[in-house]
């Protein structure tokens, strides 16, 4: 898996799951946003991460998809 698009409520968080995966997302932004994208901490309008998925898509890389993510507040 190179890139997960995992559902956070109203928004699409991106995680880059391999080096191909995070080399390809900083061709698609900006130098001032990596350390939010190696961090898993960018999330995107559903139709925005869509698009970013089609593209990705296109360029080969393995995506992975979540509908959502839980994380009990005890164990």
């Amino acid at each position: 898996m190179d890139i997960w698009l995992i559902g956070t409520g109203d928004s699409i968080q991106i995680r880059p799951a391999s080096i191909h995966g995070m080399l390809w997302l900083q061709t698609h932004f900006e130098d001032a946003h990596w350390d939010a994208l190696a961090s898993s901490q960018v999330r995107l309008p559903q139709l925005d991460a869509e698009a970013l998925s089609q593209d990705a898509k296109n360029a080969g890389m393995s995506l992975g998809h979540l509908s959502a993510l839980s994380v009990p507040g005890r164990f």
